[in-house]
């Protein structure tokens, strides 16, 4: 009993918190499935409050399907429109590797009005005071484009940095996130030791798996990372066997020797692929594939932005009477078993597009569209056989049609031994 309360504690922080990254490359599930065999053991529910929580970063395998080589130019690649009316030439600045005596740094992002109606940035609000925006005050004409300016003071020591611009602007529905992104270092760090944790041959890099982000139905996430050359001679690097829903570039390309590159990327949503997706695509290295894969992750969900209030009044209201299922000390190897009971207290059908899990093993056993006003459950089943030994808890997300509750977090936790 002790046990399980502790857990709960553990599954609620994680609610508060949000969930991290397993590193653990697992598929998510469309709909209902056979059982794993073998012994089963049922979860107990508990009642506790539903979180909403945006998804984190739960990993799973992608829907990637190959293309032919490509290598468009960088503006196609970073630009990012927002609800059809304004599009930045990117959303995302990385400083890349900067020294602590480097000063402060500053970038800044060009923004388009691409509406028919004048729009006017109110305010861009920064994450903290290490960090300075500057603005176009006077209202876009339609075709005409404004400046936002960042500063980034570097007083905060070595360390990574991540901070935002939440941009607001006249007729948006939301406001815009910029990022400005770096990490900064106390003393010169050489090339292959920044960029060799993942090389590919003389292509450096620090990871094989880059984060798009999460997007809606209809948009499109672009970011961007330092790669490097660490070899003697030019890398021309171009890339084959591209998912379609995503690009990639390079500048400056070839990479000179013993220098850093910026490989930005962008992935388009796609309404056959919701939740976690992986992206792909195959370097080819001065004319040479690779054996290896580089993967771009993204989350998708519904797009609610064009929903009148009628429309949204009349959607589908689902209430979870449990959003967290404790199974307690369980043998590894055995099967356990959750269900998670729910109303539609709202207008219309209940449907979700898709369930993603943050562990290995789970299998969707019963999930089906819930007309208004019925009870609905969701039922899982997990191969505890290939759950690590000790605390566990999964984290299922499902992806709704729900405009009040488009993201929905469940929970699944207790020992295995």
């Amino acid at each position: 009993m002790k046990r399980s309360a502790i857990i709960l504690m553990s599954v609620l922080a994680l609610a508060a918190c949000g969930h991290r990254n397993r590193g653990v490359d697992t598929p998510g599930t469309n709909g209902p499935a056979v059982e794993q065999p073998g012994d089963t053991v049922a979860a107990t529910s508990l009642p506790v409050e539903n979180v909403d929580d945006d998804v984190q970063s739960p990993v799973l395998s992608g829907n990637g399907v190959t293309g032919v080589a490509v290598m468009p130019d960088a503006s196609s690649v970073k630009a990012v429109q927002v609800e059809g009316r304004l599009e930045f030439d990117k959303t995302v600045h990385d400083f890349g590797d900067i020294l602590a005596t480097d000063g402060p740094q500053s970038c800044s992002f060009k923004v388009k009005n691409i509406s028919a109606e004048p729009i006017a940035l109110l305010e861009v609000v920064t994450s903290c005071g290490c960090t300075e925006a500057q603005w176009t005050r006077e209202p876009l004409q339609p075709g005409k484009t404004g400046t936002i300016s960042a500063t980034y003071k570097n007083e905060d020591g070595p360390y990574p940095f991540d901070k935002t611009l939440t941009v607001y602007a006249s007729g948006m529905n939301k406001p815009i996130i910029l990022r400005l992104r770096g990490i900064v270092h106390e003393k010169e760090v050489p090339l292959a030791e920044l960029y060799g944790t993942a090389r590919i041959g003389d292509l450096g890099l620090k990871d094989r798996l880059f984060k798009a982000g999460n997007m809606e139905q209809g948009e499109s996430r672009s970011d961007e990372a330092r790669i490097a050359n660490l070899g003697s001679k030019p890398l021309k690097l171009e890339f084959k066997d591209l998912s379609p829903q995503l690009s990639v570039n390079v500048e400056p390309n070839p990479i000179p020797a013993k220098s850093v590159a910026v490989m930005s990327f962008c992935v388009k949503a796609d309404r056959n692929l919701w939740g976690r997706n992986n992206y792909y695509a195959t370097p080819v290295i001065n004319g040479k594939a690779s054996s290896e894969k580089l993967a771009f992750w993204a989350v998708t969900k519904e797009n609610f932005t064009d929903w009148d209030d009628e429309r949204r009044q009349n959607a589908s209201q689902p209430i979870f009477d449990e959003s967290t299922a404790i199974f307690d000390v369980v043998e590894k190897g055995r099967t356990i078993t959750a269900s998670f009971n729910y109303t539609n207290r709202g207008k219309s059908t209940f449907h979700i597009y898709k369930l993603d899990a943050d562990a290995p093993g789970v299998t969707v056993t019963q999930m089906e569209d819930t007309p208004a006003g019925e009870t609905g459950v969701i039922s899982v089943s997990v191969d505890t056989g290939q759950l690590p030994e000790g605390d566990a808890t999964i984290m299922m997300t499902l992806i709704t049609n729900s405009p009040l509750r488009p993201i929905v977090n469940l929970f699944l936790a207790g020992v295995v031994k």
